[in-house]
């Protein structure tokens, strides 16, 4: 499928890879296709950020990711629901910090085998199975938009409309799937990048 990918989605794909391996992790999680999304500076994605004023909220975002981290990857939702149980996630991961140390709640960094070597354009780590349900879903994004190419706009809406973490957050910050599609329909982004778009 990577085949259909524009340049300026296969430079997220990238920026992905190199955010999982910053934070020493084998696979690439939609985290980290958000987390590469915001350090780009050009691309559709990109336009529609500015537009809808991310860049201001950049630093909050990130934060929110740390925090659903701590919480062993569990969205807000997900505590809220546990909360209603009479289970305090907070409370846990404090006790579980105070006994294991900070982040212990944490995928582990590094766990398990090394991935096998891959072949083609990109030869990162692999995706989890959350990473691969977006790319799928950029799939269908682009092909409900009767596009033949994967750009990086459909890779994000395809994180606005993947349940998780990570569409609560963009959410959280304005970024839900309406309000994405109604910046590429506004937009004068053009239908394709041509490859030309790149990485901040």
């Amino acid at each position: 499928m990577f085949e259909r990918f524009t340049g300026d989605a296969r430079a997220v794909v990238v920026g992905a890879a190199e955010q999982a391996a910053r934070r020493g992790r084998r696979q690439v999680e939609a985290e980290h296709l958000l987390l590469a999304l915001l350090d780009r500076t050009g691309g559709r994605a990109a336009s529609v950020l500015v537009a809808l004023d991310v860049d201001r909220r950049r630093d909050s975002m990130v934060r929110a990711l740390a925090d659903a981290r701590r919480r062993a990857g569990l969205s807000r939702a997900d505590s809220e629901a546990l909360a209603g149980l009479g289970i305090d996630v907070e409370q846990i991961v404090d006790r579980v910090e105070e006994g294991h140390g900070a982040g212990a709640l944490e995928p582990e960094a590094g766990r398990g085998a090394p991935p096998a070597p891959r072949r083609g354009w990109f030869s990162g780590p692999a995706f989890s199975s959350e990473a691969k349900a977006v790319v799928k879903g950029a799939l269908r994004m682009a092909l409900e938009r009767g596009e033949r190419e994967i750009g990086d706009q459909h890779l994000l809406l395809a994180l606005t409309a993947q349940p998780g973490v990570v569409s609560e957050v963009l959410a959280d910050h304005g970024v839900g799937l309406p309000e994405v599609w109604k910046a590429l329909s506004a937009g004068s982004f053009g239908r394709g990048d041509g490859g030309a778009g790149r990485a901040a």
